[in-house]
């Protein structure tokens, strides 16, 4: 891989993990090269800024690129590693989409040279390492490929995929475990000696597909687990029970540990990756199926529960607090506070109203229905209805006192002082 000093890396994707991660590796005084399909975002990292918000991003970014061990493109170049780190969203009937992954490899195929390391990351169905592979074996018949050559393979291919939190990427990437799946023990090896250049966290080998399912089963978990809190906050709202009192109450057995209900599930990760493993394995994955439907149905469920408190009170404006997917983030992948919103104001058109801390303009769903971005001060003058779909910190920290007399659908508990006088079945919080 060259010397330590020399080493050229290619990072392929430059969104919400590619950046981050070679951000941290440029950090380490790699040359790395990144590359991007837009030219936007190559011209905004090429200035030393960036298009994403996460905390400490912009001064490590501005940092690696002044000294010249960051720079962004939309060509690809020969480097020692290529990291492939571009997005693998679902399709149709929740197919799996890996069509950017080997687009991805297959820009790599062009430069790729005997003792290269190619690894992805992207989150894939089982098995997109060995496709991977077997691309390149295919657009270069000149070169031995790990698993098709022995081990005297001239070039490593592995498996390694992010788990980190929007909002500590930049701490989790360094601090948290890696598991490395290599094509073979060699090729894990390689790519070990790589991420130890700038992780702090345990490094474990493994095979590519085990790898691969590690990554999915851990979204998966988590969606399962989202899902009880979910279902738990439906039943309690069907008894006209505090689902959070209740939830706080178990959790204090030492054996119980249950996750916060919520709109819904969102984000690149757990509302997408558990559809890799059902489409895999249909007769294997009745649990995980229906917790995907169990999250996607809450979401519809606060859709219902918001028109009806909005129609309740005929012509009031009607604040939405958040858009992300969790609080205090921009990223509003998969969201449910934006299906909610976007539901909403197509029902209710100007007479909803937007805060997100985080956006400085609505996203395009929303830009065209008639809604507008306000900040929470002017919500709170203006709204006497509340609808709190993403615990923001500036939304929590709304006191009891500008809160009176309003109604409220709180759909993530940030508010338990609120009153409850509506009718139990709709789960509402509305001020008396």
């Amino acid at each position: 891989m060259g010397s330590h000093a020399e080493l050229k890396v290619v990072v392929l994707g430059l969104g919400y993990i590619g950046l981050p991660t070679a951000a941290v590796i440029a950090r380490t005084g790699a040359r790395v090269l990144g590359v991007d399909v837009h030219q936007s975002v190559v011209d905004t990292i090429n200035s030393g800024k960036v298009h994403i918000e996460e905390v400490d991003l912009d001064g490590l970014v501005s940092g690696v690129v002044a000294r010249g061990d960051l720079r962004a493109s939309l060509q690809i170049e020969p480097a020692d590693v290529f990291v492939i780190a571009v997005p693998t969203p679902f399709g149709e009937n929740h197919a799996p989409n890996t069509g950017y992954v080997l687009k991805a490899a297959t820009s790599i195929a062009i430069v790729l040279k005997p003792g290269d390391t190619v690894i992805l990351e992207s989150t894939s169905p089982v098995g997109t390492t060995e496709k991977v592979r077997d691309l390149l074996v295919q657009l270069r018949p000149d070169l031995r490929i790990p698993g098709r050559a022995g081990e005297q393979a001239d070039v490593a291919i592995a498996y390694c995929p992010e788990r980190v939190l929007p909002g500590r990427i930049l701490v989790e990437l360094i601090d948290n475990d890696r598991v490395i799946g290599g094509i073979t023990p060699r090729c894990a090896r390689k790519a070990l000696h790589f991420y130890r250049r700038f992780v702090r966290g345990a490094c474990v080998t493994t095979t590519a597909r085990a790898a691969e399912m590690t990554k999915l089963i851990e979204n998966a978990f988590r969606d399962v687990n989202i899902a009880f809190a979910n279902e738990l906050s439906l039943i309690a709202g069907r008894m006209g029970v505090d689902v959070w009192e209740v939830i706080r109450l178990a959790n204090r057995h030492p054996r119980v540990n249950i996750l916060q209900p919520g709109p819904g599930v969102g984000g690149h990760c757990i509302a997408v990756d558990p559809w890799f493993l059902v489409h895999a394995a249909p007769e294997q994955t009745p649990l995980i199926r229906a917790a995907r439907q169990v999250n996607d149905g809450k979401t519809d469920h606060v859709i219902a529960q918001a028109t009806a408190l909005i129609e309740a009170m005929p012509g009031a404006p009607v604040a939405c607090l958040g858009l992300a997917f969790k609080a205090n983030i921009d990223d509003f992948r998969e969201s449910p506070a934006m299906k909610i919103a976007a539901a909403l104001t197509a029902r209710f058109g100007a007479r909803v109203r937007i805060v997100e801390p985080y956006a400085d303009a609505l996203p395009v769903p929303l830009a065209d229905s008639g809604a507008t971005l306000i900040d929470i001060d002017t919500a709170i003058e203006t709204c006497p209805v509340m609808v709190v779909l993403v615990d923001h910190d500036v939304f929590r920290s709304v006191p009891l006192e500008e809160r009176a007399g309003k109604a409220v659908l709180d759909t993530r508990g940030i508010w338990p002082d609120q009153p409850r006088v509506a009718p139990a079945a709709t789960g509402l919080r509305l001020a008396s």
